[in-house]
């Protein structure tokens, strides 16, 4: 349904606006084009639709599967590069030559260095290993996206009006709302998720070494089944939950960007309005914001969240990463493998990958959440 809100604003002379609109058009209904009679454009339209929210709950659903799906499979070999480059596997080997290059970079070299480093590595990945090899653990990585994005959207969509409608006098604006819903979201999200992440990750770090190793070493599992054959023999059922402490750590980062995002949201809609009170017509940087303000906002968000969070990542990963030859794991819990990053390979090792999972994750939420946000306009669902 198109209602335009009305925007209170005083005059000059103190008197506020009046908000009587007996020759104001009426309301049309978007779906079926219908006229609604009991309702003029600006008057705001008390309870009406309150089931529609709950009824169509499960709209968020839908399009955070279907966001974090189309992002999942376009950005999926520099998802493989980031897991690697995290891993103390690949560190060990690229350690030696950023030494003899970097230490008399400044910053700005410095990152262009990563960058260039980057893109090397993926290109001998292809060149080693082969095309498919950009695609590794893309299966289980969809098979977690779907769901993982599905239940992130739906938990935290529905947790937010819930927390408004019964906490906060119905005001979905509020930051504390933004908070508590995105902790929600990115709590339940790990807890559910985790076994899958578990099984891409293994998948991700099963490089093929036999070539380097002349012969001795082969990979150690030949598809998802299989993995999940070795872990539950080898590990148990609690092999498939390592890693949750850093997941449960990493909801700060999908809590922090959810906040953002709505904030930077809300600054846009507010920047609108004083558009339309001023009367002015829109110039070619209002159109591009308009058509682009929510994408920047989603990307801008992620990469700030992801900054400041990034050291989780490369704990987690960690986490995951199969037993050494004893059958032991290197990394025990969360504390233990900041520790030992941090002794074995300093500050940088904390920030192993952040540079190709900035290039992945940033345009992936731009994509997610512009495919999110359209679903639920096509869906007629509030975001």
């Amino acid at each position: 349904m198109v209602v335009l809100s009305a925007a209170r604003s005083s005059l000059p002379g103190g008197h506020e606006k009046s908000h009587t609109y007996e020759h104001a058009p009426l309301t049309q209904s978007r779906e079926t084009g219908d006229v609604i009679p009991e309702s003029r454009q600006g008057d705001p339209i008390v309870n009406r639709g309150e089931s529609v929210p709950v009824a169509k709950s499960w709209a968020h659903m839908v399009a955070g599967g279907i966001g974090g799906m189309t992002a999942a499979a376009l950005t999926a070999p520099l998802d493989v590069l980031k897991t690697r480059l995290q891993s103390d596997y690949y560190q060990a080997q690229i350690k030696a030559s950023r030494a003899t290059h970097m230490a008399s970079m400044n910053p700005i070299r410095t990152a262009a260095y990563h960058l260039n480093d980057t893109v090397s590595i993926l290109g001998a990945v292809y060149r080693q290993e082969g095309p498919r090899a950009l695609f590794k653990g893309l299966g289980p990585n969809l098979v977690g996206v779907i769901p993982a994005r599905s239940i992130n959207f739906f938990t935290y969509g529905n947790s937010k009006r819930l927390i408004a409608e019964h906490l906060n006098h119905g005001d979905a604006e509020s930051t504390w709302v933004h908070l508590s819903a995105g902790t929600l979201a990115g709590v339940t999200t790990s807890t559910a998720t985790n076994p899958i992440w578990m099984i891409k990750t293994r998948l991700q770090l099963d490089k093929n070494m036999a070539e380097e190793s002349g012969g001795v070493a082969r990979r150690q599992y030949k598809n998802s089944l299989d993995c999940i054959r070795q872990i539950m023999r080898d590990e148990g059922i609690r092999g498939f939950y390592k890693g949750m402490s850093a997941s449960y750590l990493g909801a700060a980062e999908s809590t922090m960007h959810w906040m953002l995002y709505e904030r930077l949201k809300l600054s846009l809609v507010r920047r609108d309005e004083r558009i339309m009170l001023s009367g002015r017509p829109k110039n070619w940087w209002d159109h591009t914001v308009d058509w682009t303000g929510k994408l920047s906002a989603a990307g801008f968000s992620k990469f700030i969240a992801t900054v400041l969070t990034y050291p989780h990542e490369v704990a987690r990963t960690r986490l995951r990463q199969a037993p050494m030859a004893d059958g032991r794991p290197k990394y025990t819990g969360l504390v233990q493998c900041f520790k030992l990053v941090f002794k074995e390979e300093g500050m940088l090792g904390l920030y192993g990958g952040m540079t190709p999972h900035l290039l992945r994750t940033v345009p992936s939420a731009a994509i997610m959440f512009g495919m999110y946000e359209g679903i639920l306009r096509l869906l007629d669902t509030k975001a």
